[in-house]
């Protein structure tokens, strides 16, 4: 059986508007960043009438360093 160490996940969910200028670029931008973070396990997203990202992390001090990171 194979065990796995607990981590955390953070889930955002969007919404766009009609105007998606520079998204996806910005969604990269972040995924990049993100990817340079100590504890970074990975990232998963989905978009349809909602979006959603959810980012893995080792702990949650991690998890809380990429939230101040991510909110400059």
């Amino acid at each position: 059986m194979q065990v796995f160490k607990p981590y955390y996940a953070v889930i955002f969910t969007s919404t766009q508007s009609e105007n998606t200028t520079g998204y996806n670029e910005m969604a990269a931008q972040m995924e990049h960043l993100a990817q340079q973070q100590t504890g970074y396990l990975g990232m998963d997203h989905t978009r349809s009438e909602v979006g959603i990202t959810i980012s893995y992390w080792q702990t949650e001090a991690d998890l809380l360093n990429w939230k101040t990171i991510s909110s400059i």
